[in-house]
This record gives structure tokens, sequence and C-alpha cells, in this order.
């Protein structure tokens, strides 16, 4: 049985890269997994695909052992594995809560981990792995401090994944976008904290580009020339400054 697995599939890029990978690849059945069922629900019907929702908060360690039990179970070819969930939170690090904080890290970057360990495994050639890292994965972002590094270790982990897994013919793909209109903005939004946003990408598009980019076999995925040209001067640009203009662009 062939397979694809979407984390946070029940908004935004997650719901997105269903329907791409649904045409991308010759699916059975399409795993997805987030807390709200009805929104899983509502996939099936949607793409060619059964869809199988997997009602989990993948933040639990518990979570990532019932993933692991259905693998077991069902012993599938993951084709494709879509590292969607994830969330932030806006302001200044000391003004949000401990749980907040470290939530971040669980989600974007343990469950990330855990559930790519997990599903290996049942990947064999020719399939591939992407993760949902940011434009924040290229700089630290003060008042978006621990979001910001959460998504550089995305970046960082999937290029290095990429390597070890070359000989097995295994694809891993970091998605760094710049703004999206999604729901993210629902939970990170609490004040005016950060309230200038040079401009919003459609999450289709992205999920179009970064499909586009992983037949290419690239490491990253960046939509639009104002965001590939931000990346390419923060490489050049001393991190302090690049910090104080940020800043200046959020009026701190």
């Amino acid at each position: 049985m062939n397979i694809a697995i979407v984390t946070g599939a029940s908004s935004g890029m997650g719901r997105d890269f269903v329907s791409a990978v649904d045409q991308e690849y010759n699916l059975d059945e399409i795993w997805v997994i987030a807390r709200r069922e009805v929104r899983l629900n509502a996939l099936e019907g949607t793409v060619k695909a059964k869809i199988r929702p997997l009602v989990l908060d993948l933040s639990l360690n518990s979570s990532i052992d019932t993933i692991g039990a259905l693998l077991e179970k069902e012993r599938p070819s993951v084709k494709i594995l879509v590292n969607a969930a994830g969330y932030g939170v806006f302001g200044a690090f000391t003004d949000n809560t401990l749980e907040e904080t470290t939530g971040i890290i669980d989600l974007n970057d343990k469950s990330l981990v855990a559930v790519t360990y997990t599903v290996l495994p049942y990947m064999k050639e020719n399939s591939a792995i992407i993760n949902l890292g940011s434009n924040s994965s290229w700089q630290p972002v003060p008042y978006m401090a621990v979001y910001g590094a959460s998504k550089a270790f995305v970046l960082s982990f999937s290029r290095a994944l990429s390597m070890e897994l070359r000989n097995r013919s295994i694809k891993v793909l970091a998605v760094c976008p710049g703004w999206i209109k999604t729901e993210f903005f629902d939970r990170a939004v609490h004040d005016d904290t950060i309230k200038y946003y040079d401009r919003f990408y459609e999450s289709k598009d992205v999920v179009a580009r970064a499909m586009k980019d992983l037949r290419k076999g690239k490491l990253a995925s960046i939509l639009g020339l104002p965001v590939r040209m931000q990346v390419r001067l923060v490489k050049f640009l001393p991190v302090k400054l690049i910090m104080n203009i940020w800043c200046k662009q959020q009026g701190k």
C-alpha cells in the first residue's frame, strides 16, 4: 500500500499539501494528522486517495507511539512525509508563557524529528520528506525568538538529513516561505508587537513551488524574488545589522 503522511493537515499549508501530494503521487491512502477531527474528516472526497484521519496531538509522546504502532501493523510504503504541523507566538520572550514557549519547540522541532524517525523505516527509494521551515529559518528574529530558532533548527536538520539519505535516494526539502495567509496568525498574534508585514503569499502558491523544487532535488524552497533576495542579503550582512533592521521595521 502506497501512502502519504501529512501532519498539520487540518488547515493552511498542511491542507494544501494534501491536495498537492495526491496529484503528484499514485497513492492508496493519505494519512492526515491534526487535532481537529471535523477538519480532517472534511478532506474525504476532496482528493483521489482515501483519507485516513488520525486525530493526534503531536506534542505528546503517546501520539508518536500511535503512529508507530499503526505503521507496524499496516506496513505501508510511505511515498512522502510532509511535516507541516507547527505554530508560533509573537511577543517578547519574557511576555509569553513558559507553556507557549516550550510548546513551540515541542511541536515545531521535537515532534517533527520524532515523526520523521518513526516513518523513515517505511520509506523506500524515490520517496521524499518535506519539512515546513520559514523565512525565519535564515536569521535570528527578535520578538519571535523561539519561533525563529525553531525554524532554523528545521532548516539545519533538513539539510543534514538530505545528505545522510542521499544513498537511499530519499529527498529532503525544507520549505522556507515568507508571510503566508493562514490561520497561523490566529494563534501567533496577541498584540501589535509585530506590525510590519512587507507582503503576503498564498499557501497554495507556496505549496506548488515546493512540489516543483522537490522534483528538481533542491534542499530549500523559497517562493518570491523579494524573499530570495532577502535570504541572499542575510548571508552577507552582519547579524546585528539584520536584527536592527527588523526591529526598526517593527518600531522597536
